[in-house]
């Protein structure tokens, strides 16, 4: 399918596959209309466990890589820690029976070393409350060479073949090799299919892809967008990287990551827009900061170069710049320089 990174894409589908049919499994199994609101124990668990199983296989496979993930073995390794992490243990036993408590801290710590020249950057589970609802969440991993992303992969449970919501399916997995396009098949199944955004040009028939979390934002900048583009459709609202994976296949047409009020001054990690970005630009689609400059995924673990994130299918790019800078969301709060 691919010329140049064949290996590296196989891998990257391999894994994310690998650790979404585990991601799925603890859902199923500790995710229950019991569960209180403030217990995260599952997302816990997943977390951890899937960045154990991808870290083992890049041990397997990549040994001299550099892999960079969200997750280390810190917190687990504390003394109160002990219940959460036999049931990591526990869940990674399932597809590694050697594991053991020790080793699955080791594995997990593999996984978090720092940005290199070339390296991989994992997201294990992207989209926690999606998770802990039941709902949309993605295992994102890309490969990274001198600040470009090369090859982007996103595991996601709860999308069909083709992309959409399906909660509850069989899931999917999208990947991309940069200049060599983006494909995308289910789980259970051998055969790609080539991804194409959509080719609405007109802003007032986009569908905008808006986060379930109010903090993740600016809700108020968020419904001006809106307002000022035009739009006529209600969003579509989900949580993770699904959102581009969605973009990429063309149920949907913009993707706004705003500055939250409440945190003017955050930047971006680099494992959520990596896969992501690579995914939508393969099938045809544009990602940019909200000033329209290209992400920089040389600067470490966050996009300090960058403010917020613009996704869209390339023909409302433009006009998506325009409204951003319309209502002043392509700059920091005033209150919050210097």
């Amino acid at each position: 399918m691919f010329n140049a990174y064949q290996a590296e894409a196989e891998f990257a589908v391999s894994a994310v596959e690998t650790a979404a049919r585990l991601c799925r499994r603890i859902q199923a199994e500790m995710v229950t209309a019991a569960l209180s609101k403030a217990d995260r124990s599952p997302v816990t668990v997943a977390d951890f466990a899937s960045q154990a199983v991808v870290a083992r296989m890049f041990q397997e496979s990549f040994d001299q890589e550099t892999l960079v993930g969200e997750e280390n073995s810190a917190s687990l390794r504390e003394a109160d820690a002990a219940e959460i992490l036999s049931a990591v243990t526990s869940f990674v036993a399932s597809s590694r029976p050697e594991a053991t408590d020790d080793l699955v801290c080791s594995w997990i710590d593999f996984g978090a070393r720092e940005p290199a020249q070339r390296f991989w950057t994992l997201d294990p589970i992207d989209g926690t409350k999606g998770f802990l609802r039941g709902d949309q969440y993605v295992v994102a991993l890309a490969l990274i060479v001198d600040g470009r992303v090369m090859v982007g992969a996103l595991g996601c449970p709860n999308l069909d073949a083709d992309l959409a919501p399906d909660i509850g399916g069989l899931g999917s997995v999208a990947v991309a090799v940069r200049g060599q396009g983006a494909y995308a098949r289910s789980i259970e199944s051998e055969s790609f299919k080539r991804l194409r955004v959509s080719r609405v040009d007109d802003p007032a028939q986009a569908r905008i892809l808006r986060s379930f979390e109010s903090s993740h934002t600016d809700q108020d900048k968020m419904n001006e967008l809106a307002d000022v583009l035009g739009v006529q459709k209600a969003p579509l609202r989900l949580d993770s990287q699904a959102k581009y994976a969605i973009l990429a296949a063309g149920g949907g047409e913009l993707l706004f990551r705003l500055l939250s009020p409440k945190m003017p001054q955050y930047t971006e990690y680099i494992w959520d827009q990596a896969a992501g970005s690579l995914i939508v630009e393969e099938a045809g689609g544009k990602v940019s900061d909200l000033r329209g400059e290209p992400l920089d995924f040389g600067q470490g673990r966050r996009l300090k170069e960058n403010i917020g994130v613009l996704v869209s299918n390339g023909l409302l790019h433009q006009a998506g710049l325009q409204a951003v800078h319309s209502v002043g969301a392509d700059r920091r709060p005033q209150a919050a320089e210097g």
